[in-house]
């Protein structure tokens, strides 16, 4: 049985580049560092919607070693640490100085409030306005 792609349906118009970026985030993330994904309800000032919140488990990591930016409807989370100058023996050595890049694709309209790192954990707030309703009639021209 042959499998057919997503978005191949005639009714789909454009959404070619979405089918992409599903399969691109299907591939990337390895797992770390691990994060949740919470709705905020009642924090959000009046006429503004729900807040998204995504936090990142990033322990050992400083503010200095992070760096979170929007990429294109992507939200990059980056992480590096640096041991500078300090010449360590490590009898055991289970927490590792590792990079990471984890991605998140966000919806049109999707803006990052704030981000915050505390206890080992960076919390990065989202909110997506409520879009205007649009209606726009199209005209039909009928040739001569």
């Amino acid at each position: 049985m042959t499998r057919l792609p997503p978005f191949t349906s005639p009714f789909l118009v454009g959404f070619d580049a979405m089918g992409q970026t599903i399969e691109r985030v299907a591939k990337g993330n390895d797992g770390y560092p691990p994060y949740n994904i919470e709705r905020i309800r009642g924090e959000a000032p009046s006429g503004e919607a729900d807040r998204l919140r995504i936090t990142l488990a990033v322990a050992g990591f400083s503010e200095e070693d992070l760096e979170v930016s929007t990429e294109e409807n992507q939200l990059v989370i980056r992480g590096r640490q640096t041991e500078i100058g300090i010449e360590r023996d490590y009898l055991h050595r289970g927490i590792a100085a590792r990079q990471f890049q984890r991605m998140f694709v966000l919806a049109d309209g999707m803006q990052v409030v704030k981000a915050e790192l505390r206890n080992g954990l960076l919390s990065i707030d989202l909110i997506r306005p409520e879009p205007q309703r649009m209606v726009k009639k199209i005209n039909i021209l009928v040739p001569d």
